[in-house]
């Protein structure tokens, strides 16, 4: 027991310096992201063999070729998407469940009465039924909603979304993610080859439906896989 408490200070200890580390480096930008990324204990959404490298800023395998994106990339995306309670989120690419939950402590936070809610697609299902298990353990599975299948074909049952989060890159924007976004959302991607030469897009569409594209520097994600991506 006294074991498992000093490793869970050991933990708190790096996550406040690596919260620190972001915000000197202009990564970590608002309150409400800095708020989420504390709150959220990265180390539940890892292998046990990976919890002391919980707040190490990198990628972690989490199986199936899958990993979980560094912390920096994980605030990175939250911050653009610039995110308010309430919000509905689509998100492409489940993983572990941490990304999701991440957002899910912004749009409806563990300490309100908030209507906010992710719905997060996974193609590979052992990634979808132990991302279920995490969220449920670090208790935000009545905030986040796991679907098994393409994400590239969105989820038109509960579209349109405030904001949509691709961690996935594909060759292009898939056309039905651009159809489920509403007027006046977001949407996030990194768009690019099979591990090289992506670009992190930020896609948002006006309050009559126009389209605009911007670029966000440089990334490395693992591919998107269906009928709209590689």
């Amino acid at each position: 027991m006294v074991d498992e408490s000093q490793s869970n200070q050991h933990l708190l200890k790096k996550k406040e310096a690596l919260i620190k580390h972001f915000i000197a480096s202009d990564t970590l930008k608002t309150d409400k992201v800095i708020r989420a990324f504390r709150t959220v204990p990265r180390e539940l959404f890892l292998p046990d063999s990976l919890r002391d490298s919980a707040y190490n800023d990198t990628p972690l395998p989490i199986g199936n070729g899958q990993t979980i994106s560094a912390p920096h990339m994980c605030v990175i995306m939250a911050e653009i998407l610039d995110l308010e309670v309430g919000m509905k989120v689509l998100e492409i690419g489940t993983g572990s469940g941490y990304h999701a939950a991440l957002i899910a402590e912004i749009v409806a936070p563990i300490d309100s009465q908030a209507s906010g809610h992710v719905f997060s697609i996974e193609r590979v299902k052992r990634l979808s039924e132990s991302a279920r298990k995490n969220l449920e353990r670090a208790k935000y599975s009545d905030r986040v909603t796991v679907i098994h299948g393409d994400g590239t074909l969105g989820h038109p049952e509960h579209a349109p979304y405030d904001r949509i989060l691709v961690t996935a890159a594909g060759p292009k924007i898939p056309e039905p993610l651009i159809d489920q976004l509403k007027n006046s959302g977001k949407l996030v991607i990194p768009i690019g080859g099979v591990y090289f030469f992506q670009t992190l897009i930020l896609l948002t569409k006006d309050l009559d439906g126009k389209i605009k594209k911007e670029k966000r520097g440089g990334v490395s994600f693992v591919p998107l896989i269906g009928k709209y991506g590689h």
